[in-house]
């Protein structure tokens, strides 16, 4: 109890911390489509009078971004972003999350109590508290982004992942997103409505965004009406809205006679409905990296570095190091999927202990059942291309 009060978490004046609010403002940048995820959130909040959303996703499938843009769409959400540096413990999470619902709806509290990351009792409280006078159309709602990156060993085992409440009052949700997981590995005990929507569930309507998201980036912007100014009619765009960029990409097309139907079908198909990739792949075109089209086999830096973090995770992961190894080798070599009792044949092992691998590999997979029986493979071509440059 002689413990100093908890420092105030900083607060822009839209409601959301600053380094969360520059976040917001860059995944929600020229965002398109995702409609039928977000008619399944309002679904949902419609349906039940509390629970938990989750939002699954492969790395890069734009998790971060229909958050990014839900908040933007809805700025009273509370948000929270554990993908961030520093942000992925127990501890920090509590300040800075309560520290919002005590902004927000401005309760009768100076600083946070001393032991207010001492669990979940104080979180807990706030939620009740809030609860209670919220009006009948009124809703909490509280987005995580990143639960895959929390720190599992800032807080007790057994506990949920950032304490999160194993029972919700009315009218109060969450909002996740995360990488894909075994069920009973989830690290949520929850005893109140949930939902998970998949988006590899739904890979016609990935595709449409990704070609929507290609014309974007064709399109020139309209510039917007006004009167005045010696009689013109339109206002010229505004530095950072993007024509520039948009007019580049068509000129890149142009001096390569490459029509854009071409391209935008080429990229989609090359894109495997990943958005990272596919906005890597265009900002590298606009910035002079891919000067002969179609020619994506030499990675740019950045997604060279994102594999490279992938590759970290998975090698130290679980099993000892060499066995995972020769797991992922096999996983290089192979373009089409494979099952466990292929791979454990490959390299004469345990089948249990390939699954083991592959179970704690999951975020970085692709899973398909054929003839009844599970099949994996990486979750991109261009990382298992990288991978295979690697020389592990």
């Amino acid at each position: 109890m002689n413990s100093p009060p908890k420092p105030p978490t900083k607060i822009n004046s839209r409601g959301h911390p600053t380094d969360f609010e520059q976040i917001i403002q860059a995944k929600s940048l020229n965002f398109v489509g995702r409609e039928f995820v977000f008619t399944a959130i309002n679904n949902f909040l419609h349906r039940h009078r509390h629970g938990y959303f989750t939002i699954i996703g492969a790395p890069g499938s734009g998790k971060s971004a229909i958050l990014a843009k839900y908040v933007t769409n809805n700025p009273q959400v509370i948000y929270y972003n554990a993908e961030l540096e520093g942000k992925n413990g127990a501890d920090e999470f509590l300040i800075n999350i309560c520290t919002q619902l005590i902004n927000q709806y401005s309760l009768n509290y100076t600083s946070l109590p001393n032991n207010a990351t001492e669990g979940s009792w104080f979180f807990s409280s706030l939620l009740q508290q809030i609860s209670d006078e919220l009006e009948p159309h009124q809703k909490l709602i509280i987005a995580i982004d990143g639960l895959n990156c929390i720190d599992r060993n800032s807080q007790p085992s057994g506990t949920n992942l950032f304490y999160l409440p194993r029972y919700l009052p009315d009218k109060v949700y969450f909002l996740l997103t995360r990488r894909p997981f075994l069920r009973d590995k989830s690290g949520l005990l929850i005893e109140t409505p949930s939902q998970s929507l998949d988006l590899a569930d739904y890979p016609e309507e990935n595709r449409r965004d990704i070609q929507a998201c290609i014309q974007n980036y064709l399109t020139p912007l309209t510039p917007l009406p006004y009167e005045g100014r010696g009689g013109q009619n339109y206002s010229p765009p505004l530095v950072g809205e993007g024509l520039g960029e948009r007019s580049s990409l068509k000129s890149w097309l142009s001096n390569h006679q490459i029509n854009e139907e071409e391209f935008s079908d080429r990229l989609t198909t090359e894109s495997e409905n990943n958005f990272m990739y596919l906005s890597q792949i265009i900002n590298a075109i606009l910035g002079g990296f891919y000067p002969e089209p179609f020619q994506y086999n030499q990675l740019t830096p950045d997604i060279a570095a994102y594999y490279q973090q992938h590759l970290q995770n998975m090698i130290s992961s679980g099993q000892e190091e060499g066995f995972n190894i020769a797991v992922l080798n096999v996983l290089v070599q192979q373009k089409q999927p494979i099952a466990v009792e292929a791979i454990a044949h490959i390299i004469d092992a345990d089948e249990y202990e390939v699954e083991e691998v592959l179970e704690n590999w999951l975020e970085f997979l692709q899973q398909q059942r054929i003839a009844g029986e599970t099949h994996y493979s990486l979750y991109h071509s261009s990382f298992r291309h990288w991978l295979s440059r690697q020389h592990i």
